[in-house]
């Protein structure tokens, strides 16, 4: 759950189903009980602020899906372009699927097309450090900020 529990009873009608799904208590169940609520329009019996709580849960981990993707992806690239003799198969195909899973993303959520930049500076950060740590190289090989555009990242080709 995202984030403080708070023992909320809304204000439910007799007969309303699980009694005890409280946010706190029974995450799935108070999930299953606000959806319902909303698809019959009693929006009187909504747990307002945990539901917006946990919809910006949502999109944060939308745009963590995000950076994680770009993460991979560049960690590999700076592999590529740091050891190019040890470039293999497997860093291209992971550049290639990086690819899709950020087109996916974008794809699914346009409105994270504005964080691209934002995206991309928070995850060069870790790619940077796990770079380092996978090629033995001082992190200091690799440039401080990324030296990649996202036309680079998504259409540069690898060869095998």
């Amino acid at each position: 759950m995202a984030g403080h529990f708070k023992d909320n009873q809304a204000d439910l009608e007799p007969g309303d189903e699980p009694i005890e799904a409280s946010y706190a208590r029974d995450f799935y169940s108070w999930l299953m009980e606000q959806a319902r609520h909303l698809r019959e329009g009693r929006f009187d019996a909504l747990d307002r602020d945990n539901l917006a709580e946990e919809s910006e849960s949502l999109g944060r981990e939308q745009f963590n899906k995000l950076v994680s993707a770009l993460r991979v992806l560049m960690l590999h690239m700076l592999k590529c372009d740091h050891q190019p003799s040890l470039r293999s198969r497997s860093w291209v195909l992971s550049i290639e699927e990086q690819r899709l899973e950020i087109a996916d993303v974008l794809a699914d959520n346009p409105g994270l097309k504005p964080r691209i930049g934002e995206a991309i500076a928070r995850a060069y950060r870790r790619a940077r450090i796990g770079a380092a740590k996978e090629t033995g190289l001082e992190e200091t090989a690799f440039a401080a900020t990324c030296p990649y555009s996202f036309d680079d990242m998504m259409s540069r080709i690898f060869s095998r």
